[in-house]
């Protein structure tokens, strides 16, 4: 059974990866996180920069909510919460328009991992209902990926996790750890090749006059522009993006010709969970009571020393 869980897994992970390099039209934007597997061994960086940020230029919130503490060998859930307006409509690769697409990295501390199926109860499935989330790679099974999936419907990401136990992991110990998340919407500015994506104002690489503005047969606007000179200078702008220059406008170089077409971005933020020593827990409840006995104890004898010294008294 042990030999065929593991052959299931290989499998899923291999499939992953040969999905991964297909090669896809431009289209897509080519900065979800399964991008960052192919670039990037370790998707953060030194300085705490997440891959996904080379890509997604643009910065926006981002949340993720876990327990502040968690016993060994217990499924728990880290939510990934992702807002953006749903009217926000992006431009994809053909100038058409779509609702976001959301994915997200989740770097969880070492030993810890993705619940197997098995552990994960029926509320949790349910929550997570259509999202497939995978390890970053083979050997790094405390980083989770998820993505692209619609974001109307995924602008919260249930990642159920299930803790280590020191007891069989001599790495592990009972400590506070960090839990590091990235999560982009929409589509990012550059591929992973360097080349810019349509998702970016288009500015002028000429100077002048605007003397035409054209649509050609595919969609594109065609500017025309005339210099000082008399020169005549032409310059395409992908189908879907909003021109912003008209007619007689005197153009600069690198002024925009566009409005901005990125609704999305991407942002990070980190939180700490404990991994509690079930024994603590004990020994704290047992302090705990010891100290209510002891006052309990000390209000009754002082009840009882102020009836003593009230006789006293009468006598």
């Amino acid at each position: 059974m042990e030999l065929l869980k593991r052959l299931m897994k290989f499998f899923i992970i291999s499939f992953i990866f040969v999905i991964s390099s297909i090669p896809f039209s431009m289209e897509m934007s080519e900065a979800y996180p399964i991008y960052a597997q192919q670039g990037y061994t370790n998707p953060r960086a030194a300085n705490g920069r997440i891959a996904c940020a080379n890509c997604h230029l643009a910065e926006k919130p981002v949340q993720i909510e876990s327990p502040k503490a968690v016993l060994p060998n217990k499924v728990f859930e880290a939510a990934v919460k992702i807002p953006y307006s749903k009217d926000a409509k992006q431009i994809l690769g053909n100038g058409q328009l779509s609702g976001l697409n959301v994915g997200a990295v989740v770097i969880l501390p070492e030993g810890f991992k993705l619940a197997p199926n098995n552990l994960i109860s029926k509320e949790i499935k349910e929550k997570s209902k259509g999202v497939f989330i995978s390890p970053y790679s083979a050997t790094q099974e405390n980083i989770l990926v998820v993505g692209p999936i619609a974001g109307d419907t995924h602008q919260e990401i249930i990642f159920p996790v299930l803790s280590p136990d020191p007891a069989t992991n001599k790495k592990i110990n009972f400590l506070k750890y960090p839990i590091y998340v990235g999560a982009n919407r929409g589509r990012g500015q550059i591929y992973p090749t360097g080349e810019k994506s349509n998702n970016n104002i288009v500015t002028s690489s000429f100077e002048g006059q605007v003397i035409d503005i054209q649509t050609l047969a595919k969609g594109e606007t065609e500017v025309t522009m005339v210099n000082s000179k008399g020169n005549e200078t032409k310059q395409n702008i992908p189908k879907g993006l909003s021109v912003v220059v008209s007619k007689k406008d005197n153009i600069k170089l690198d002024q925009p010709l566009t409005k901005d077409p990125n609704v999305g971005g991407f942002g990070q933020t980190d939180v700490e969970i404990v991994l509690q020593d079930p024994s603590r827990v004990v020994g704290f409840i047992i302090f705990a009571f010891s100290v209510l006995f002891t006052q309990i104890f000390f209000v009754i004898k002082k009840k009882q020393f102020e009836k003593v010294q009230a006789a006293e008294l009468k006598f």
